[in-house]
């Protein structure tokens, strides 16, 4: 499964969320609201969940496996530099 396209939401507004992003998979299947968190030492992502009846928060779609989940965080987070990099060059006019 090949991760094809990344589309970050940047997140303006102070709080450790930075981003909302988007992630398809072999141009045919898509992921919401995944999000950029920022920690005490890095960022990291955050899988799109629900809350339960209990006041648990419970992932709704994830990697199965450790090597999955480092890849997609990886794609993610890079993406999520590039936009910050972006946002930073003058516009040409």
């Amino acid at each position: 499964m090949n991760i094809t396209d990344i589309r970050v939401r940047r997140i303006t507004a102070e709080g450790r969320m930075k981003a909302v992003v988007s992630v398809t998979f072999d141009d045919a299947f898509v992921v919401h609201d995944i999000k950029v968190i920022e920690g005490q030492d890095r960022l990291f992502i955050a899988m799109p969940s629900r809350k339960t009846a209990d006041g648990e928060f419970k992932d709704i779609a994830h990697p199965i496996n450790v090597q999955m989940r480092e890849t997609l965080q990886q794609a993610v987070l890079a993406k999520y530099e590039e936009s910050l990099e972006e946002a930073d060059q003058p516009e040409a006019e």
